[in-house]
């Protein structure tokens, strides 16, 4: 998969529906996420996203995509997402595994939101 499918395919899973993420998210996965229960599987963080409302927008910083192995592929990056007036930041990684041609499956996904701004010097 090309960089800008990856970002498009990570996009879709913080503002689109919740079919979207079901497809997307492998029953397999762990999820580690700033709020309770913290750690989750696939199957629990498809019901969370189901009584969830998505983001109205998201938008992507320090992108990072590795590939360690064939139908493998880890992303890092710093998320900014805003649903009406309310306003969410977070440093993540997304772990992506290939199922078939063009068929891909998160298998790991982590969120974490920095405790201060750094300090500038």
């Amino acid at each position: 998969m090309e960089d800008t499918r990856i970002w498009h395919f990570e996009e879709s899973l913080w503002t689109g529906d919740a079919a979207n993420y079901q497809e997307k998210i492998d029953d397999q996965c762990v999820m580690v996420l700033p709020q309770p229960p913290f750690v989750m599987t696939g199957a629990q963080s498809i019901d969370a996203v189901s009584d969830t409302p998505r983001w109205d927008s998201v938008e992507f910083g320090d992108q990072q995509v590795m590939r360690p192995k064939e139908g493998l592929i880890v992303i890092g990056y710093h998320a900014t997402a805003q649903r009406g007036d309310e306003r969410y930041e977070a440093y993540c990684t997304t772990t992506m595994r290939r199922l078939s041609h063009e068929e891909w499956r998160v298998v790991q996904h982590q969120q974490m939101v920095p405790l201060a701004k750094p300090v500038e010097a």
